[in-house]
C-alpha cells in the first residue's frame, strides 16, 4: 500500500519493535546524524596512504663513507595514493489519509468509548515518519557493513557506498570453513599491528553465532553457586584492548576488527540538511512526505582494520 489508511488497523497494548533493529556500528560513530562529516561531492576522499621503505633496505642505502657522503646521489620520492568512497541517495516515502489520522480511537474498525486511552499511537503520521527514520538507520547500518561500491558517474547511476566487507583487504585471515579459533584472532591482530594499525579503539563486530564463538574462546567464568554463563565484551591482546559487539547485520561467516577512531558517516548535504523531511503537496485527502539523505562511509585507511572470513557459521 502506498499510504496508510483505515484498513491498517489500530491495536491496544504496548508497542514493541520486533526483528533485527540494533545499529551498533552507526551508533558508535555518533548515530545517523552525530559525529558526521560533510562533502560537497558524492565521491569523497577518505585517506592518502603512503609507506616508507623497509628499514633494512633504507639503512643499507643511507649508510655512507665520508667520501661518498658529500657526493650527489639519486633522490627518493615517497609517493601517495588516493582512497575514496561515495555517497548514496536514500529516500523513504510515508503518507497517511486524513481519515486514518483522525480515527486513532478505532481498534479493529470498532470505536472504543472514551477515546480509547489505551491506544499508544495518537498521531499516525508521526509514527509512520519515525518508523521510516528507523528503517533508514538499519538500512545504513547494513550498507556500511556489507555493500560494495558503485561510484556516482551519471544522473541515472544508482551510486552505492563501499562497506567494510569490500573495503578491508590488507589484513585478512581466511577461516577456510573452519570454526573460529584463538589462533585466527592472534594472526589477524598480528597482521594489523605489523601493517600499522594504531589500536586506539578497535572493536570486533560479529553476528550472533560468531559472537558466541568468540565468547567460548575467551570465557573464564568465576565460580558461583547462583550465576552461570559469561558474555565477553572486551578482549586484551598484546597490542591493545579490543571491544566485542554483536551486530545483527554482520555476515554470518565473518568478523570485522574495526579501528573506530577513523570511521565516520559522510553526508552530502541538501540545502544544508543532512537528512531532509520533505512534506509533499497534494490535492488528495492525505498528508505525507519523504525522508531524503545522501550518505556514505568514511572508513579511513583500510590498513587499520582487519577481517576473518569464510568461517563456519553453524548452518
Amino acid at each position: 500500500m502506498a499510504y496508510t489508511d483505515r484498513d491498517d488497523l489500530n491495536y491496544l497494548g504496548m508497542l514493541y519493535l520486533i526483528g533485527a533493529n540494533q545499529t551498533p556500528f552507526l551508533s558508535m560513530m555518533g548515530g545517523i546524524q552525530g559525529g558526521a562529516k560533510t562533502s560537497t561531492s558524492f565521491n569523497f576522499p577518505i585517506a592518502q596512504p603512503w609507506a616508507l621503505s623497509a628499514a633494512s633496505d633504507s639503512v643499507a642505502a643511507a649508510i655512507r663513507s665520508e667520501a661518498t657522503s658529500i657526493s650527489t646521489t639519486t633522490e627518493k620520492t615517497y609517493t601517495r595514493a588516493q582512497d575514496y568512497n561515495t555517497c548514496q541517495i536514500m529516500k523513504y516515502e510515508y503518507g497517511v489519509s486524513f481519515a486514518k489520522q483522525s480515527t486513532f480511537g478505532e481498534v479493529g474498525a470498532i470505536t472504543v468509548v472514551g477515546g480509547n486511552p489505551n491506544q499508544p499511537v495518537k498521531d499516525e503520521l508521526a509514527f509512520q515518519r519515525t518508523a521510516a527514520l528507523r528503517q533508514m538507520a538499519i538500512d545504513v547500518e547494513y550498507c556500511f557493513l556489507n555493500q560494495n561500491i558503485t561510484a556516482q558517474s551519471a544522473a541515472d547511476t544508482v551510486a552505492k557506498t563501499k562497506g567494510l566487507k569490500h573495503a578491508i583487504g590488507t589484513n585478512s585471515v581466511a577461516g577456510s570453513d573452519a570454526a573460529l579459533t584463538k589462533a585466527m584472532i592472534q594472526e589477524l591482530v598480528r597482521e594489523m599491528a605489523t601493517n600499522g594499525s594504531p589500536f586506539q579503539n578497535v572493536v570486533a563486530f560479529a553476528n550472533a553465532y560468531q559472537k558466541q564463538a568468540l565468547t567460548d574462546i575467551y570465557a573464564y567464568a568465576p565460580e558461583s553457586r547462583n550465576v552461570g554463563g559469561v558474555n565477553i565484551k572486551q578482549i586484551e591482546t598484546d597490542f591493545g584492548m579490543i571491544g566485542v559487539v554483536f551486530d545483527p547485520f554482520m555476515p554470518t561467516d565473518e568478523i570485522y576488527f574495526v579501528e573506530m577512531s577513523v570511521c565516520a558517516p559522510v553526508f552530502c548535504p541538501s540545502e544544508g540538511q543532512l537528512i531532509r523531511d520533505v512534506e509533499v503537496a497534494t490535492t488528495t485527502a492525505k498528508k505525507g512526505g519523504f525522508l531524503y539523505t545522501q550518505v556514505g562511509l568514511d572508513f579511513g585507511p583500510e590498513e587499520y582494520h582487519g577481517s576473518i572470513t569464510n568461517l563456519a557459521d553453524g548452518t
